[in-house]
């Protein structure tokens, strides 16, 4: 269910995968990646490209849709989790507001129909 999670994600426009740790932070957006899977490994963009990450799908062991309230606007994002509840990695929805800082019906209608699909917590 992990391959098809990031899959749905990527086909998405304008979503923006974090790696972070203590150390350093990469970001990929998701405009025209491509996703495949070899043993427990996931690629994620073209692994001779610029950019691309592996995921190792044996350690995320649990997803959640967060909606995170801030002064001005809500962030909504896809957070992956490995067995000590640490965030891995993050999808965060991005443009998701206008120039007036009005929330994008179509945009927010897009990230509800995939938490619907999976629900809110999803355990792998």
């Amino acid at each position: 269910m992990l391959l098809e999670l990031l899959s749905n994600l990527i086909k998405i426009d304008d979503i923006l995968f974090i790696v972070k740790n203590d150390g350093a932070v990469s970001e990929i957006r998701s405009n025209s990646l491509s996703i495949r899977q070899k043993e427990k490994w996931i690629t994620i963009g073209d692994n001779d490209g610029p950019a691309h990450m592996h995921v190792d799908s044996e350690l995320i062991k649990s997803a959640e849709f967060v909606q995170e309230d801030k002064p001005e606007r809500t962030s909504f994002s896809v957070r992956f989790y490995n067995k000590n509840g640490e965030r891995v990695l993050a999808a965060f929805f991005t443009k998701m507001y206008d120039e007036s800082k009005k929330l994008i019906y179509n945009r927010k209608k897009i990230y509800d129909e995939l938490r619907q699909k999976y629900s809110s917590k999803i355990q792998f």
